[in-house]
């Protein structure tokens, strides 16, 4: 169906789950072509450094293809061969991004290197520490891909958080001026190596756009990425300044790239591409990680599916409403139920410590499609079996349907 100037959000709805790769049907075995135009499609993975279930970076390939080889997408972030297909860097916060976009993020990383677009304590870092960080980027071209633990002369153990040492500082200030990048990981720890020796030269020598242009396709990759969205959540995606990306969203209006429609119940104008379809149905189920790019943006998740979702893994337990470790299940055009997962690997148990379901809540299909997709997901994780120990209603029903599979 063509776009018209105004959208139900049933409507909406169809156009970011299609655009989101949500239609498309899930293959019979996932091979390195599908994993490729899926990281295409988004075009970035959000990376968290929490490990509960699995990194969140596995998640999205999973929902929407299926049981796929982790190493697939090891393969195509960290391989040194032909077959890497991501870098790293600061697209959605820490990210893994398609390789297409890196002459996209050189001006980004020009701001960086002057102290602009950055943290402050890494900018007034990068001002006043510049021997150490010379130092440090001669110790990387002298010795190869190296992480921060390597590097830092600190005696006084670390303290939380943000309490790094004056090479994690450095590093992470070349980082983001794209002085280095990232190699590999060792566990989940960043291994730095000049970009020369790690990305392939055609994306070091090709020409690169100016500021408007780059932002101006970051924008669109972000419309196609979303299929609809406001001003606000298309900046979100790469996350640009608003300044910059409202003048370059005023050019792509007006060269017909993007279409301005009024979403019902949106209060902002809302946008899409031009030759954008709306489908007739969608037919989905996945448990998303709550750093899906479909769901990262939580004021459009709630415009969108009438959802109201909030990570609670910094909340006191006695405080969390749902859980530690939620993933909500989409199942057809809806947003029907949230589940607090964990994988017990030394058990070999993937463990279901809650189930919500939402309000209507999910039908028979959608009870049995959930029991199958944790089921896959136990079997993707190498896990056993899956454990339900969630009492309420919801959890006694989802027990045993998956006792019945």
């Amino acid at each position: 169906m063509p776009i018209a100037e105004s959208l139900s959000v049933k409507q909406a709805r169809r156009l970011a789950l299609a655009a989101q790769g949500f239609t498309q049907r899930r293959p019979a075995e996932v091979q390195r072509r599908h994993v490729r135009a899926m990281l295409e499609r988004l075009g970035v993975l959000q990376i968290d450094s929490v490990n509960a279930l699995v990194r969140s970076h596995y998640l999205p390939l999973f929902s929407r293809l299926g049981t796929y080889p982790l190493a697939m997408l090891e393969e195509a972030a960290w391989s040194s061969g032909r077959q890497r297909r991501l870098f790293e860097y600061w697209g959605h916060e820490a990210s893994l991004l398609s390789l297409e976009l890196y002459p996209l993020m050189r001006w980004r990383m020009r701001r960086a290197s002057e102290g602009r677009g950055i943290y402050q304590q890494l900018a007034r870092f990068g001002r006043e520490q510049q021997p150490v960080i010379r130092r440090v980027l001669d110790a990387v071209r002298d010795q190869g891909a190296l992480g921060a633990g390597s590097l830092s002369s600190r005696e006084e153990r670390a303290g939380p958080w943000w309490d790094w040492s004056a090479e994690k500082h450095a590093l992470e200030w070349l980082f983001a001026a794209g002085e280095v990048t990232v190699a590999g990981r060792r566990g989940f720890e960043r291994l730095y190596d000049l970009p020369e020796r790690v990305l392939p030269p055609s994306m070091l020598a090709g020409a690169e756009p100016d500021e408007p242009e780059a932002q101006r396709r970051l924008l669109l990759h972000s419309a196609r990425a979303l299929g609809v969205a406001t001003e606000k959540d298309l900046r979100d995606y790469f996350r640009l300044e608003p300044g910059d990306s409202k003048a370059r969203l005023a050019e792509l209006v007006e060269e017909g790239a993007l279409l301005p429609v009024r979403v019902q119940g949106w209060q902002a104008q809302a946008y899409c591409p031009a030759d954008a379809v709306i489908p007739r149905k969608v037919a989905a189920s996945a448990l998303l990680s709550p750093f899906d790019s479909l769901v990262w943006e939580r004021a459009r998740t709630e415009r969108l599916f009438d959802f109201r979702y909030r990570l609670e893994i910094y909340t006191p337990q006695h405080k969390r409403v749902y859980g530690y470790y939620v993933l909500p299940f989409l199942f057809g055009e809806r947003l029907v139920a949230r589940v607090d997962l964990r994988a017990e690997r030394a058990r070999g148990q993937l463990v279901v410590h809650a189930v919500h379901d939402e309000t209507p809540g999910p039908d028979e299909a959608a009870w049995s499609m959930l029991a199958e997709r944790l089921g896959e997901m136990a079997d993707w994780l190498g896990l056993q079996r899956v454990t339900v120990h969630c009492r309420r209603p919801s959890g006694v029903r989802l027990k045993a349907l998956l006792r019945a599979r």
